[in-house]
């Protein structure tokens, strides 16, 4: 069997999805909080001072911490059925049917969010290795249980889950530097659709 595993946020959608997620899901009140306070965050982000999964990390504090688990879950079961479907790419979809017609075991790794991406991966039979937002007492905390999924996270994560050894094949799609780890892993990797050489990079 083979394994293949994909970034979500722009190699399986044309967009940013996480982003588009804090704006669906917000209230008003909260999102004329997030514009006051994220403001100073995205222009760093914007000019290279502040790194994505650090930016990440602020937004979801802002838009998730105190608010209920029930409520924000539902949204994002609404969100995986109505919107992400808008956004795929066909690209993906086309090599998703593939390695699922081939019986390849396929692994959703992004550094976007468990409350939308579980039920998405649930509704099409993919194993999911992502940002999962911290719980207590029943509302988000804010912070993430393990973290950000990018960068060496997501290798880390993958060969914590899966004994890669096993496979006859490892597959890898991404499509930013964030993803670069995970290629590393793969006999055959595409960064942005294209061959990726992996041995070229290391």
């Amino acid at each position: 069997m083979n394994i293949a595993l994909f970034d979500f946020d722009g190699t399986i959608t044309h967009a940013d999805m996480y982003t588009k997620f804090l704006h669906f899901s917000a209230t008003k009140r909260r999102s004329l909080i997030a514009k006051i306070v994220l403001s100073p965050f995205f222009i760093l982000y914007k000019v290279g001072v502040l790194r994505a999964a650090n930016m990440r990390r602020i937004a979801s504090f802002v838009a998730f911490s105190g608010r209920k688990v029930d409520e924000v879950v539902a949204v994002g079961q609404g969100y995986a059925e109505n919107i992400v479907p808008q956004f795929l790419r066909e690209e993906a979809l086309t090599q998703l049917s593939l390695h699922t017609q081939n019986g390849d075991q396929i692994v959703i790794v992004s550094a976007s969010l468990d409350v939308y991406l579980k039920h998405w991966c649930a509704q099409n039979g993919f194993a999911l290795i992502c940002s999962e937002l911290e719980v207590k007492r029943g509302k988000f905390s804010g912070g993430y249980v393990n973290g950000d999924c990018s960068g060496v996270n997501k290798s880390k994560w993958i060969c914590a889950k899966f004994d890669l050894g096993l496979y006859d094949r490892v597959y890898a799609y991404g499509d930013t530097q964030e993803d670069l780890a995970m290629l590393s892993l793969a006999d055959e990797a595409y960064l942005n659709w294209a061959r990726y050489c992996v041995d070229a990079a290391r």
